[in-house]
């Protein structure tokens, strides 16, 4: 059953997380997982022209790519977060725009080599809504890789999420967790011509580890 999405609260939740999560001293950094220089790095999109980050929040993976010479663009909720990004990478071609991220790939006309998500747009968004709208967004043969930690045991589905623990204003959004073998069958679902979903250990044993998905188009 769909869970009730507020779009105007989760952009605030997500101006609030822009606040603490932007640095101006920020460098260009791609990596899969929630630990710096661990796991694979942007060779699991292939060989990109163009890319779109969906969900890009400060927009490190983008400016990563862009000096690498591939045509960026992103797309985020926050606007407050579109603004810095977008202002500190302009000088690399890095392109952002804001906007809820169903709506703006319905609205979009582009095709893109890959499309990708690092705990982001894709862990927030029902993937029976999303999943159909990136597969249009690729061309033949292109790839859609996203990651995210891996689901709980026994906790499925869309998962509610408070900011900033349990106390002050209510601010909440939901994300998405599945087994892998769902995420594979959603992609097929949606149109993808292989998916595969695995779970990159973390670098100390006992600690959370990394879904990384891939789908090619």
């Amino acid at each position: 059953m769909p869970v009730p999405h507020d779009i105007a609260a989760e952009t605030e939740l997500w101006n609030a997380f822009a606040d603490s999560a932007f640095k101006d001293d920020a460098e260009p950094s791609f990596c899969w997982t929630q630990y710096a220089g661990h796991g694979p790095g942007p060779e699991l999109l292939g060989a990109p022209e163009s890319v779109l980050e969906i969900g890009c929040g400060t927009g490190r993976a983008l400016a990563h790519l862009a000096r690498l010479g591939v045509k960026t663009t992103g797309v985020d909720l926050s606007p407050r977060m579109v603004q810095r990004a977008g202002g500190k990478w302009a000088s690399l071609g890095v392109w952002i725009e804001q906007g809820e991220v169903l709506d703006w790939l319905t609205a979009d006309q582009g095709r893109y080599d890959a499309v990708y998500s690092i705990f982001g747009a894709a862990w927030f968004t029902d993937p029976s809504c999303l999943f159909p709208l990136v597969r249009e967004h690729l061309v033949p043969g292109g790839m859609f890789v996203f990651s995210q930690p891996p689901a709980i045991p026994g906790a499925y589905g869309p998962q509610g999420m408070y900011k900033d623990g349990f106390a002050g204003k209510a601010m909440f959004t939901y994300r998405y967790s599945y087994k892998p073998a769902v995420w594979e069958r959603h992609l097929v679902r949606a149109g993808f011509a292989s998916a595969e979903a695995t779970v990159v250990d973390a670098p100390k044993a006992g600690h959370i580890g990394t879904l990384i998905v891939r789908a090619r188009a």
